[in-house]
């Protein structure tokens, strides 16, 4: 790191804009099978899969930020439950320098992003523990979700690039 006589970062490197991930970590899992061994042992047709997911910010200080990302998701054949799953997967997120027009977008599009891939390798996984294939979740728009809650809330959203 270059320094201007010893004093500390030059200012120009004091601005660069920082997003560190310090942390990535399961809040909350469930998994429900209510009716096992019935669904594996009489395969029906094939079940109904509804998922929701939400992005939950939470600044814990003037640089940090706690994201959540909560998938909720259930199959249902014939009128009855084959397995439903509720995720709270969430990580702690660094933010310096980073104006404050890009923060929204930062904190909830590119940091779920980031998140995503390791909370749908545990959705994976625990279908596959569970008896089933694995839930492979497609890949998610959160531009497209960040848009919505911007609309919700009476705001025009910022331009973002993707």
């Amino acid at each position: 790191m270059t320094t201007n006589g010893g004093e500390g970062p030059t200012t120009d490197q004091a601005q660069v804009p920082q997003v560190n991930v310090l942390v990535q970590y399961m809040k909350d899992f469930s998994f429900e099978n209510p009716n096992a061994p019935r669904p594996m042992i009489e395969r029906t047709a094939q079940p109904a899969i509804n998922v929701q997911i939400n992005v939950n910010p939470q600044q814990l200080s003037a640089t940090d930020y706690e994201v959540e990302l909560k998938i909720e998701g259930k199959a249902e054949a014939d009128g009855s439950t084959i397995f439903a799953f509720d995720l709270t997967y969430a990580g702690l997120f660094r933010l310096q320098n980073i104006p404050q027009e890009h923060l929204g977008p930062l904190i909830m599009i590119e940091c779920p992003r980031m998140l995503f891939p390791f909370a749908r390798e545990i959705i994976a996984s625990s279908t596959t523990s569970g008896g089933f294939p694995p839930l492979l979740l497609d890949p998610v728009d959160f531009v497209g979700l960040y848009q919505q809650r911007v609309a919700a809330q009476g705001q025009q959203a910022p331009a973002t690039q993707v």
